[in-house]
């Protein structure tokens, strides 16, 4: 989405350039015509409000600094969209500074921000892609899984490996999340060891207990996820003990 401003421009240091503005929202009509007179705006420096109109024929918005009649022209939006050329400073300032329907239906289009923007996203998907060609498969599974659920166990390594690095590629701010989100690896195991049958979750999805045993590990407590309290379980002094035993099961 474009970027828009959202701080008024300080019209000591007004900046001569071309700009574009756009209608906000979808289902743009052809042409839209935008209020250019009879227009009220707040000064907060003189304290009272000053009466803004567009005219091709002075070199203010400010009616009250008119020199002689205004000659009054049209803010008219074609396609949704209106670009302003450097010269139309006075059509520039009203609709940068202080016309009433900014940033509510129409905006200016911020280049530089975009830029920015951009940028980032590139660099995001950078980092995550480079990040998911050097992690080790026991992560990658563990992210995956996040995506496609229980599936993950029964995939390849190259079907494993292919989904990471879309995954990376379509959303590189959630993988980097998860990648480095220390308890992503533990919730994994929690969950591999009932899918592998060495931990047995009940029908009430309450308590985890060894499978062959039936030893109770642990209660869930009520309203959390069972995996997710499992794996909070296992960094505490008795469960990392036991999280150690499955990880040697498991391998």
């Amino acid at each position: 989405m474009a970027k828009t401003k959202e701080n008024p421009v300080n019209t000591n240091v007004w900046e001569r350039k071309d700009r574009q503005y756009y209608l906000l929202g979808d289902n743009q009509p052809v042409t839209y015509i935008l209020k250019s007179k009879g227009i009220m705006w707040y000064d907060e420096q003189l304290g009272y409000e000053r009466e803004i109109k567009y005219t091709t024929n002075q070199k203010t918005p400010f009616v009250d600094e008119f020199k002689g009649d205004g000659r009054l022209d049209h803010i008219i939006f074609k396609d949704g969209v209106l670009n302003v050329p450097k010269e139309k400073v006075v059509l520039q300032q009203i609709l940068s500074l202080y016309h009433p329907k900014r940033n509510g239906v129409y905006a200016e289009l911020d280049l530089e921000a975009n830029a920015e923007d951009d940028l980032d996203i590139l660099n995001a998907e950078f980092e995550a892609m480079s990040t998911a060609m050097n992690m080790d498969i026991d992560l990658a599974e563990a992210i995956v899984r996040t995506q496609v659920g229980n599936k993950v166990s029964k995939m390849t390594s190259k079907e494993l490996k292919r989904d990471l690095l879309l995954f990376a590629k379509n959303d590189p701010v959630l993988f980097l999340e998860l990648a480095n989100d220390e308890n992503i690896n533990i919730r994994n195991i929690a969950i591999k060891s009932v899918e592998t049958g060495i931990v047995v979750l009940s029908n009430d999805q309450r308590t985890f207990a060894w499978a062959k045993t039936g030893k109770k590990l642990i209660t869930v407590p009520f309203d959390e996820n069972p995996y997710s309290a499992l794996a909070a379980w296992f960094k505490t002094d008795e469960g990392i003990e036991v999280y150690q035993t499955i990880e040697k099961k498991l391998k």
